[in-house]
């Protein structure tokens, strides 16, 4: 589908775009343009210039980024961003490029706002440049509260809560929408999300296996009970 409209009940599941205001809402919808993106191609890389806004409406996009070079080059995974996550805000802001490297996680879908079209409608309507800032705001919490989690919290408590913020859209709903019981996230991705090595990974994902609470597939897993997940994520 190549027509943004087609996309409005996945962004109205979505807090954000569903309290924003008519205005502005119904200018991002005009402006967007339809992406599609298969699974490893990239959407934009580090250093990259800034070219927008997305928001992601099917599928998912992994935002990762790598230290050192050559062969002691290793990839840190952020996070994998699910419908209907928005994206991409901080270099609407700065104008400067790109902090992280954004790839499709399996085949996908997005909604992209050009910077340049962005840009000139936030100059004629400054009010909404709060509804912008509410978004970036969003992401700072998470960021803050996962910083605090990998100090403190131990590997399985922070696996579960991974697990349930995917499901659940990292806290994103509207309460309009459902949440997504099939992951397109691997055991070795978990890994460099909670920081921990893929063999510990491998066992709590197993216990959790054993325990009926979710079921592990090729290349994703699929949560079977998310209340008891969500129980032990508390």
């Amino acid at each position: 589908m190549n027509d943004p409209q087609h996309y409005l009940p996945v962004l109205n599941a979505g807090r954000w775009y569903a309290q924003l205001p008519p205005d502005f809402a119904q200018a991002l919808l005009k402006m967007a343009k339809v992406r599609t993106l298969q699974a490893g191609e990239a959407l934009f890389l580090r250093d990259s210039p800034p070219c927008g806004l997305y928001a992601v409406v099917s599928g998912s996009i992994r935002i990762s980024g790598q230290s050192g070079r050559g062969d002691d080059a290793r990839e840190a995974l952020l996070v994998v961003l699910p419908p209907p996550q928005w994206f991409g805000e901080i270099t609407v802001f700065d104008g400067a490029t790109r902090t992280h490297h954004a790839h499709a996680a399996e085949p996908s879908t997005l909604l992209q706002v050009p910077q340049a079209e962005l840009l000139a409608w936030l100059h004629e309507h400054p009010q909404h440049w709060r509804d912008l800032a509410v978004l970036m705001a969003d992401k700072l919490r998470l960021a803050f509260l996962t910083m605090e989690e990998q100090t403190v919290l131990s590997a399985p408590l922070r696996l579960a809560r991974r697990l349930v913020g995917m499901a659940e859209g990292y806290g994103v709903q509207s309460g309009k929408g459902g949440t997504r019981r099939v992951l397109a996230v691997t055991q070795q991705e978990l890994a460099l999300m909670i920081g921990v090595s893929r063999q510990t990974t491998n066992q709590i994902l197993k216990e959790l296996e054993a325990q009926g609470i979710l079921r592990v597939q090729r290349g994703g897993m699929e949560i079977v009970d998310l209340p008891r997940l969500r129980a032990m994520s508390q």
